[in-house]
């Protein structure tokens, strides 16, 4: 049975979260040029055009944590019955994203550990506003964690 939504903020990051599942999932679907166009790399571009399976492994496997984390949002919101370590989980969510989203820092002041992409700059600020969304339904959320 559903409750009533008490983060509005958390429900928006488990949509967020099960939209990048379901984009990794298409990259997978979608074969080599998806990767290369996702910036996931020639490499794993090449090792899908010649049939390996680890891109899809991979791809599957972040796309089964997204919606995993969707869910841990969703538990957040108030919808859906408390998960286990919903503080914690949703504490390192945030965390993730925000960290992941500020990797292209020093990247793009030292070119560190290489010179930033567009891909780095995209794909950063997408998960740094993830990352604020989650953080913003975290604090509202807190005492009822």
């Amino acid at each position: 049975m559903m409750s009533q939504l008490s983060q509005p903020w958390l429900l928006f990051a488990a949509i967020l979260n099960g939209l990048a599942a379901l984009a990794h999932v298409a990259v997978i679907f979608g074969g080599a040029a998806w990767y290369r166009f996702f910036g996931a790399g020639e490499g794993m571009a090449r090792m899908d055009e010649a049939g390996r399976l680890y891109p899809a492994a991979l791809t599957a496997c972040i796309a089964l944590m997204l919606a995993i984390w969707g869910g841990y949002a969703l538990s957040g919101s108030g919808l859906i019955a408390p998960w286990p370590w919903a503080k914690a989980a949703l504490c390192a969510i945030t965390a993730v994203y925000l960290l992941r989203g500020l990797v292209v820092v020093p990247m793009a002041v030292a070119s560190v550990p290489q010179p930033a992409t567009p891909f780095w700059y995209w794909s950063s600020a997408i998960c740094f506003a993830i990352g604020l969304v989650h953080l913003f339904g975290l604090i509202g959320a807190w005492r009822n964690l």
